[in-house]
């Protein structure tokens, strides 16, 4: 599993993000018994990473439904999953500042 470093959450989220730092995150993916390998990466995109592992199942969240996924042409098979409603990192942060969600 390709897994955003906490630079590349940092750029693409916002200097308050990850809450979790990649350590922690990787440890919580890599006790999922469909992973084998947790990778992090750098860059914005995993692209690179992807090329290189060329793997048969490519996974990505239902908000990519219609558009474009990086490095679908390295892999055999796209998956969208569904994310479970009220579910979020920022719903998360909102709901402990006190935010409505």
């Amino acid at each position: 599993m390709g897994l955003n470093s906490d630079a590349s959450v940092s750029r693409l989220k916002g200097p308050s993000r990850p809450v979790n730092p990649a350590e922690d995150r990787a440890y919580i993916l890599a006790a999922l018994e469909a992973v084998d390998f947790v990778v992090p990466f750098t860059e914005d995109t995993p692209h690179d990473l992807i090329k290189m592992i060329q793997p048969d199942v490519l996974v990505k969240g239902g908000d990519y439904e219609g558009k474009a996924v990086v490095g679908t042409e390295f892999a055999r098979e796209l998956k969208l999953v569904d994310f479970v409603d009220g579910k979020s990192t920022t719903k998360t942060i909102q709901k402990i500042q006190g935010s409505q969600c």
